[in-house]
């Protein structure tokens, strides 16, 4: 069976609602937030569980919204500054959708089929996740990570 790991990125790994003027900044077409959000784990030892998981048949995928209202252009550098970000924390995913605001996260890895989980602090996007589990990142995703691990 396919077995999908689907992350969201601002505020679920990436801290970008913790970066000062962050929504100014959005509104403005400043990528700055994207560029230096910290990661909201250790991503040394995400990482490692990530690798453990992959090595245990599972996928890893990110699916990210662009900026609310952005230009192409910005959203284009928008789309540079968190593949960039991703490269930065060597976060090891296996595919990745960034997507228009508002898009149904589902629609992106729906093809995958079998078992997928989505890690994202937005619950109306939780709510509307259709193809299996969520988990609040607001909660340790790390801790539960590693629960996945032992439940091969």
């Amino acid at each position: 069976m396919n077995r999908t790991l689907v992350f969201d990125m601002d505020g679920t790994i990436a801290d970008l609602y913790g970066v000062e003027n962050w929504l100014d900044d959005l509104i403005n077409e400043r990528t700055r937030p994207y560029e230096i959000a910290e990661p909201m784990y250790d991503m040394t030892e995400l990482k490692k569980v990530l690798l453990t998981l992959k090595a245990l048949g599972y996928k890893v995928v990110v699916t990210t919204w662009l900026s609310k209202n952005g230009s192409k252009e910005y959203c284009d550098r928008t789309r540079m500054a968190k593949l960039n970000w991703l490269e930065k924390y060597d976060f090891p995913y296996d595919e990745i959708h960034l997507v228009k605001y508002g898009t149904t996260k589902a629609n992106c890895t729906r093809k995958l089929g079998g078992e997928q989980i989505l890690f994202d602090d937005n619950e109306k996007v939780r709510n509307g996740w259709n193809l299996g589990e969520t988990v609040n990142a607001n909660e340790d995703i790390l801790a539960i990570l590693k629960e996945l691990t032992k439940a091969v």
